[in-house]
């Protein structure tokens, strides 16, 4: 894997924002696999939900912009990285999927609140 992508260029590719014809015309040729890290996961559900919250996406969109994720994932262009914070980001993750859309929570803010529960450390890896 050649190419590492932020998590503002995941976005656009699975929603739509003013840089998703950009990134959809980057994309086609380049169509390798990238890693996807834990902290994208994260950062990418977080800010599909904070859209939500924004009014700028609507819940069934981001349910079949997270679907595209996880079919790419799949399919193999988007190859699963662990961590050592794979547990705490997962615990994080479902914080984000079950309140950013409602409360408006940036990522670090649910990492935080993430990082303060006991129960991601009783998880098996």
């Amino acid at each position: 894997m050649k190419t590492y992508a932020d998590t503002s260029l995941l976005f656009s590719l699975y929603s739509t924002d003013a840089n998703s014809t950009k990134a959809d015309a980057w994309r086609v040729p380049n169509p390798d696999p990238w890693p996807f890290t834990a902290f994208h996961r994260l950062e990418l559900r977080n800010a599909l939900n904070l859209a939500v919250f924004q009014n700028r996406l609507t819940p069934v969109e981001v349910q079949s912009a997270w679907q595209e994720v996880e079919n790419d994932i799949a399919a193999g262009l988007l190859v699963v990285r662990g961590g050592l914070w794979h547990r705490i980001f997962g615990e994080a993750e479902a914080i984000a999927a079950n309140h950013t859309s409602a409360i408006g929570c940036r990522t670090l803010d649910v990492l935080h609140v993430a990082g303060a529960k006991p129960t991601w450390l009783r998880k098996s890896e």
